[in-house]
């Protein structure tokens, strides 16, 4: 048994009578009275544990906690449990990590204890405001809604987000607690000592958190490239999605209260985008500077509640204050362009004349005429030409020349904006500077850095999906990629072409063929690098935080175009595995080997897979794993069967049938096989999952819809089954999904006509 509290945003008003509002902060003297064989936590210390009979004469614990510091309603807490837990002071402050007495045995939360201490250290001496509590308590819940609570001196996480397995020596899993532990520490700062005055301006708790959580992470963890990860975790996932949002970082109080519920406050508008215009800020003003604004920030709201515009003039009292940052306008008309405004500007470079122009970066795809797209922004532009660093300039209003960015006729002579993406937004670069910098990337892809190539090749494939600039222009910037050894600018590449949803339709293309051709050619190299560690030595990829998030899709994708080693990659570690089931592939790639295992293989390799399976002590991401291998049988025989297998109560517990049919549905050979499975089936299968699993297998479907003949084929099916306005809303989905497919298709053409023009560059 286990209680614990979770009161943000508006749940402290249903477990005392209180306001429940951020700004109104007080004290509060907390006690519970619980059973005695558990322990009571709070916010505070227990001061006095004392025994009370009830009126059966069964004794309970009263455990009474120190007064609280002057605090919001949604930060209280408690935790009542059998748990046990580690602790460790750091400069007077005595940190405890609970988890379940198992887990505290092994060494589970050990890591959480030796990084937690150092972090607080760290956000003291850098924010130079000391952490006004005598303890602080993390628990790990083996259940819990939120990642994690920010509860001041009671923290509280999901159990995966705390728990290493000392065994375990890769980077990524001690990353993510590392991130999670600091972003909840980050918030003893924002949001804990001083507060946002209320709801609408909640950025100021996350995104500074979010902040501040990459710096945390990456001094406990120096392997860690900080600005790579913050990249490729925070701003390129909210520029893919910030166009299509219809909401500002901060809202006006009216808006909020008038429409919409808080819950939906807490996304990633609150949390990536606050953290990349925080990055921004810091960039422009220099970390130094904004530290110190912060902690006049700090030090004058400790104990209250702020709002942006305090923010705003602290940092413009700091800027006062010194000559060296010269800014273009004041702090709050720049930063308010930001916040206040949806989306994000993309600038365009003509480097003829050395004009930038601004616009509201948006989907001409699907523009309605009555959409307004006017804002302009106040943007900080860091640029370099020719690979030396130029001096941050500014542009203020919707155009400006720039004669210093004016480039002569030599082909060697290129320029590049927002160099490492210090700011949030898109570049979009003329012909003759694309060409230069393809150029540039063919002959020394290191003269520019690792992040802008990332950012390169991210803004222009995702202005291709805008309708800014064509197909091609996007290919041209692939060419260079044989001589690109960073995982995470192969990622973005992949991601790009080989969508993971696409990859069943791309096999049945023209495109395929000239696809594997152009891309293997490239693939070599780094595949070859990594293919070595793993048959060699995997262990020396431990340090490689890349290599463990993203080996996985490099390798799946060579696979998938066919290269023929890393099918007897798969096979050789698959068989050894076979051999001997206590043998353990390499867990950064297990996904791909087992289902090349089973694809390359015959029954046999299949019946092993469904053999381990039912093995009763493979760990539940194992299981996932086999469930999905299981999928990539490439004898339809095995699919049917592997569906069948799924119906039955006794093989699998009920909701496993949904996951195997929505793994097969997406496979090449899979998606009709499914199809006529759940059509046949349906009687059984509606009783179980209902109406939304036909909705999945249906949206699946969707992607291999080319005319209206094969939608009206789904909908004799779906027709008699669905209520009418459920069918009428999957009739719409799939129409959609038809017109997409068209043009796609027309895409793809265009695609395979220029990987035939260049298939031997």
């Amino acid at each position: 048994m286990l209680i614990a509290s979770q009161m943000e945003p508006t749940y402290a008003r249903r477990v005392y009578p209180c306001f429940d509002e951020p700004a109104m902060k007080a004290t509060f003297n907390i006690r519970i009275i619980h059973d005695p064989s558990y322990v009571a936590l709070s916010n505070m210390p227990a001061i006095d544990v004392s025994e009370v009979k009830d009126e059966n004469g069964s004794l309970w614990t009263v455990t009474t906690f120190n007064t609280s510091l002057k605090m919001s309603t949604y930060l209280t807490a408690f935790v009542i449990c059998e748990f046990d837990y580690v602790t460790r002071t750091e400069r007077g402050n005595e940190i405890r990590i609970w988890g379940r007495k198992e887990a505290v045995k092994n060494g589970y939360v050990d890591y959480a204890l030796n990084i937690t201490g150092p972090i607080f250290s760290f956000l003291e001496d850098i924010l130079n405001v000391s952490y006004p509590l005598p303890k602080t308590d993390l628990v790990a819940l083996p259940d819990f809604g939120a990642g994690g609570m920010e509860n001041w001196g009671l923290m509280i996480f999901q159990e995966a987000s705390l728990i290493n397995f000392p065994s375990d020596e890769f980077t990524s899993r001690k990353a993510m607690t590392a991130l999670i532990v600091s972003h909840e520490l980050g918030h003893q700062w924002f949001g804990n000592l001083v507060t946002m005055n209320w709801w609408n301006d909640l950025w100021l708790n996350e995104g500074l958190a979010s902040y501040f959580e990459y710096l945390g992470a990456t001094f406990v963890e120096p392997k860690l490239s900080l600005d790579k990860i913050f990249y490729t975790h925070v701003v390129q996932p909210i520029l893919r999605e910030d166009s299509e949002i219809a909401r500002s970082l901060s809202e006006s109080e009216d808006k909020i209260k008038g429409s919409f519920s808080l819950m939906s406050l807490f996304d990633n508008i609150t949390y990536s985008k606050g953290a990349s215009i925080t990055w921004m800020l810091s960039g422009f003003l220099t970390e130094k500077l904004f530290i110190r604004a912060l902690t006049s920030y700090l030090k004058e709201f400790s104990f209250s509640n702020a709002n942006q515009d305090d923010l705003w003039t602290h940092i413009q009292m700091i800027v006062d204050a010194q000559d060296e940052v010269q800014l273009p306008a004041p702090v709050k008309q720049i930063m308010d362009s930001w916040t206040c405004q949806n989306g994000f500007p993309v600038l365009t470079l003509n480097l003829t004349t050395g004009t930038i122009r601004q616009e509201q970066f948006f989907n001409r795809n699907n523009r309605k005429s009555t959409d307004s797209y006017n804002n302009t922004w106040i943007i900080p532009i860091s640029w370099m030409r020719n690979g030396s660093s130029q001096p941050l300039t500014w542009l203020d209003k919707s155009s400006k020349m720039f004669p210093e960015m004016q480039v002569s006729e030599s082909e060697y002579d290129w320029i590049l904006l927002n160099v490492n993406l210090s700011g949030y937004y898109r570049v979009n670069y003329d012909q003759i500077n694309l060409k230069r910098l393809a150029r540039l990337l063919e002959n020394d892809p290191k003269a520019i850095p690792a992040v802008s190539r990332f950012q390169l090749i991210d803004d222009v494939f995702a202005l291709k999906d805008s309708g800014y600039v064509p197909i091609e222009t996007a290919l041209e910037l692939t060419k260079y990629l044989a001589k690109e050894n960073e995982l995470f600018v192969w990622n973005v590449v992949l991601l790009n072409l080989i969508p993971d949803n696409l990859e069943s339709t791309l096999k049945n293309h023209e495109v395929y063929p000239l696809l594997k051709k152009y891309l293997l050619k490239r693939m070599l190299p780094i595949y070859h690098y990594y293919a070595g560690f793993i048959r060699q030595n995997v262990d020396a990829l431990e340090d490689d935080y890349f290599a463990q998030v993203y080996l996985e899709k490099l390798l799946a994708t060579a696979c998938w175009l066919g290269l023929q080693d890393c099918l007897d990659l798969s096979s050789e570690l698959y068989a050894k595995w076979r051999d001997n089931p206590k043998y353990k592939i390499p867990f950064l790639i297990r996904r791909t080997v087992c289902c090349y295992g089973v694809a390359v293989g015959s029954d046999k390799e299949w019946n092993f897979a469904w053999e381990m399976y039912n093995h009763t002590d493979s760990a539940e991401e194992d299981e996932d794993i086999l469930l999905y291998a299981m999928s990539c049988a490439k004898e339809s025989w095995l699919l049917y069967r592997y569906l069948q297998y799924g119906l039955s109560d006794v093989l699998f517990s009920s909701n496993c049938t949904s996951i195997i049919i929505s793994h097969v549905v997406t496979k090449d050979i899979g998606h009709r096989i499914a199809w006529e499975f759940v059509t046949e089936n349906w009687p059984l299968l509606s009783q179980g999952y209902g109406h939304e699993l036909l909705h999945d297998v249906l949206k699946v479907m969707g992607r291999f819809i080319k005319t209206d003949v094969q939608i009206q084929e789904l909908q004799v099916f779906y027709n008699a089954t669905l209520e009418e306005d459920e069918s009428e809303a999957i009739t719409m989905l799939l129409e959609s999904a038809k017109l997409e497919n068209i043009e796609r298709r027309k895409l793809l053409i265009r695609v395979a006509s220029w990987l035939e023009k260049n298939a031997d560059d």
